[in-house]
């Protein structure tokens, strides 16, 4: 017999779930305990569930103003400004964060919500036998979890290092789980989940917004490159596994790229062409997308929103830093510096460049609720994962990943490079991702996975301890992880001691 709590759960995720499709759905029924749980339509709630906590990637930070979980790995760059020292920027500023700062304890919670969807969903899903509901159905639902779980898991290890690590539902209230390194995580948890959803026959693309084959072999080759970086060091033999299935990818999926960057702030376009995983957000319920009020210039009166944050901007520096020429820091592509006044229709002129890259004009101008999707994974990322995993395989470039790097800086309308050694190349695709990946929450996780940042005044490529940001704070070895929050330390001393500085 089921229990309560998984009642609980099931009611819930029944009418929380990430696909558009779901998001608009009105449910008319929670299930009770003498609910059938034996139904194709329970074994489908219990894989959305899976995804419900990927709304926890911008999530709302209690207690604060402008403050979201998608803050974090921005102001640590150090290649961001806030209008307001949004809630916690300074402490990022100026590198004094610690165990109780903002957004930390967010991230943990969030991301562990998951994990712990997931584990339910993989637990019940198997023993669901119902009329129509086929293997193959039920072992694509397992497939989609283990991504979603495998995800998760992905950002705990990048974030924290090592982490508890929880695969099944807990029993009882003993909660106590140690830590465990992060290699272990991979190696038990993430790149098993992935080789198991591998396996199953999702197809390449799913304009849902559910997991695909794009997705699971996009995340296979993040995961690949990441833990042959700095973090693992796993070796060269897995720079070769991330460029095989980043090229799958580029092969197989049928993705390409949008033409413009504005048809990536069109929400009509949403799960499609370029997009290969997004968190998804709808305008017609409560879930709609937070980064466009929180990207809008404080009080600049340009839009119908009641609160117009500038949460995260990018400083002067970052901005003086592209190629002349580059289209993405033309007017109204990846950034913005005047828009017309809500009410009067004249011309606000802003003191810096503002983030257009989730920049809803219906909601702006008219609904006040953001119909935008956030991309996980794109094919940009996954093209320059790509050039950078096979330039290191292969120890050079080859004509695939210069194709790649080339296609990125053609729609940028920047001139397209020739022959690079292997140092060069590897430095021009760094380089690429900061500028076409900025704001995604992609650039935090470059600098620790590399140890290089590359630094806009003087246009090198730093060594990331040592670095000092242009608000003069310098990286330490502390930066590499974040401090495990005291919340959780409090009532788990098995995760003592914390990281190193901390």
């Amino acid at each position: 017999m089921k229990t309560i709590k998984n009642f609980i759960i099931l009611g819930v995720i029944l009418f929380a779930c990430s696909c558009k499709k779901f998001l608009e759905e009105k449910p008319t029924y929670f299930l009770t305990p003498d609910s059938d749980v034996s139904s194709t339509k329970v074994a489908r709630a219990y894989a959305n569930s899976a995804y419900k906590y990927m709304q926890g990637l911008l999530a709302g930070q209690p207690s604060s103003y402008g403050g979201n979980t998608w803050n974090l790995m921005e102001f640590m760059t150090g290649k961001s400004n806030s209008d307001l020292g949004q809630t916690g920027f300074v402490n990022f500023q100026n590198l004094s964060y610690n165990n109780t700062s903002f957004y930390v304890d967010t991230w943990w919670q969030q991301m562990y919500l998951g994990v712990g969807s997931c584990n339910e969903a993989l637990e019940q899903i198997p023993g669901i036998v119902a009329p129509g509901l086929t293997d193959e159905q039920k072992n694509n639902m397992l497939a989609e979890v283990r991504t979603m779980r495998a995800l998760y898991y992905f950002f705990l290890v990048r974030m924290y290092g090592a982490v508890p690590m929880v695969t099944t539902v807990p029993k009882d209230l003993n909660l106590n789980v140690p830590r465990s390194p992060a290699k272990n995580i991979y190696d038990s948890v993430i790149i098993p989940d992935l080789l198991i959803a591998e396996k199953s026959t999702l197809p390449w693309q799913d304009n849902t917004g559910k997991v695909s084959m794009g997705a699971i072999e996009s995340l296979l080759a993040d995961v690949y490159l990441t833990y042959a970086g700095q973090a693992i060091k796993g070796g060269d033999q897995y720079y070769a596994e991330s460029a095989k299935h980043s090229l799958s990818v580029m092969q197989n999926g049928g993705y390409s790229l949008f033409p413009e960057y504005t048809d990536m702030i069109n929400p009509a376009n949403k799960n499609t062409k370029e997009f290969i995983l997004q968190v998804q957000y709808a305008a017609s319920v409560p879930s709609t997308n937070p980064l466009t009020p929180l990207t809008i210039p404080n009080y600049s009166g340009i839009s119908k929103y009641s609160d117009e944050y500038g949460s995260v901007l990018p400083t002067d520096q970052f901005i003086a830093s592209f190629q002349p020429g580059d289209k993405r820091v033309a007017e109204r592509q990846f950034f913005y510096t005047s828009y017309p006044n809500a009410k009067t229709g004249q011309i606000v002129n802003f003191k810096h460049h503002y983030i257009y890259k989730w920049f809803d004009s219906t909601a702006v101008t008219n609904t006040v609720k953001s119909d935008l999707n956030y991309s996980v994974y794109r094919l940009a990322d996954v093209m320059l994962m790509y050039a950078e995993a096979s330039n290191r395989a292969e120890n050079g470039p080859n004509a695939t990943a210069t194709a790649a790097v080339n296609a990125i800086r053609a729609r940028a309308k920047l001139a397209p490079i020739g022959t690079l050694s292997k140092d060069a190349f590897e430095k021009e695709v760094w380089l690429q991702r900061y500028y076409e990946l900025c704001f995604e929450n992609k650039m935090w996780f470059d600098m620790i996975r590399t140890l290089k940042v590359h630094n806009d005044v003087t246009g090198n490529w730093d060594d990331f301890v040592g670095h000092k940001t242009v608000w003069g704070a310098t990286f330490a070895e502390k930066q590499r992880l974040f401090p495990v929050p005291k919340q959780e330390t409090d009532i788990n001393p098995n995760l003592l001691p914390n990281n190193p500085g901390f």
